[in-house]
């Protein structure tokens, strides 16, 4: 039986204004060495944790793909910056950018190669980033990922209006009265996010432990997003990365679901400007599919990969 690689560290990072050391953790699931090309892993919230995109390690054990995980600063096993809470100058995507540099630098990722998948938030600056054309990205997954957040939060409105009178009642009324830490909206957001976050209920366990990392420290997402996936204030209100999008020259591939909070309307940009995409839309998912419908998930990006063992197996 052979035994997979599991490498774990921190690499330094270096913020001019963060006022203390800061350090971004990391994890690699299988062997840099080994000739296979590398996904480094963006997660979501901003600040929800590497800890809900673990099913991924699926792509190492299927395909041999090395899978590279890492906790953005300010969230998880990286540096916290609380006292940044509110700081929308301190965190911006550009800061995330250059975080992803830093850790691709340190394991000497270009020569060789790598790809990325951002999932949510992940693929924002996922989508940014590639626009930028690093030396080295080869494969780009953008995987529930809005390429607008005006339009992202468009089609949130209009599930919202398929919710329980009631709750749909609650959520206007916590919103008008900036009520956002009651038990009354969080009771109202989670109706939505069973529908519309992940359908799998109970939630799964690494779905639930990434709540708890935000409701621990919810510093950047409560700064660059908002009070919850319904309602963006936040920084990231008018942001948009499909004005730069075509000048990604990787080959993309979308992903999102049919009850997904981020609607085809908001995916469709990326789609429009990108020169190299396809679209993956999964009929049985919303936010998640990663869980939701996971053996087809991995399959399809996995092929997508282009790994020689996925080539064998599809």
């Amino acid at each position: 039986m052979t035994t997979t690689k599991i490498t774990e560290g921190k690499v330094a990072f270096h913020i001019p204004n963060a006022g203390k050391p800061c350090e971004t953790w990391y994890k690699i699931v299988g062997d840099l060495s080994s000739g296979v090309t590398p996904l480094v892993t963006l997660h979501g919230g901003p600040g929800a944790t590497h800890v809900y995109l673990l099913p991924f390690i699926d792509l190492h054990i299927k395909y041999g793909i090395p899978v590279i995980f890492y906790d953005q600063v300010g969230c998880g096993n990286s540096t916290h910056l609380r006292e940044k809470n509110g700081d929308e100058a301190f965190w911006t995507v550009d800061l995330f950018i250059k975080e992803l540099d830093n850790l691709v630098d340190h394991l000497n990722l270009r020569e060789h190669g790598y790809d990325i998948l951002g999932q949510s938030w992940g693929g924002m600056l996922g989508g940014v980033y590639a626009a930028r054309r690093p030396f080295g990205l080869r494969n780009v997954v953008l995987a529930d990922s809005p390429a607008s957040v005006p339009l992202m939060m468009k089609g949130v409105q209009q599930l919202v209006k398929h919710l329980p009178e009631d709750v749909q009642r609650d959520l206007e009324e916590c919103t008008r009265d900036g009520d956002f830490d009651s038990d009354k909206y969080k009771d109202a957001c989670l109706v939505f996010y069973k529908k519309h976050l992940c359908r799998i209920y109970p939630f799964p366990a690494d779905v639930e432990k990434a709540f708890a990392q935000l409701e621990d420290d919810p510093t950047v997402y409560g700064t660059m997003l908002g009070p919850s996936e319904i309602l963006c204030i936040g920084s990231l209100k008018n942001w948009e990365g499909y004005s730069t999008a075509h000048l990604i020259d990787s080959e993309v591939l979308l992903i999102n679901g049919r009850y997904d909070e981020v609607q085809d309307l908001a995916v469709a940009p990326w789609f429009h400007a990108i020169k190299k995409v396809k679209w993956l839309h999964l009929e049985n998912s919303s936010h998640m599919g990663h869980f939701e419908e996971r053996e087809r998930y991995m399959q399809q990006v996995g092929a997508f990969l282009e790994s020689e063992k996925a080539m064998l197996e599809i």
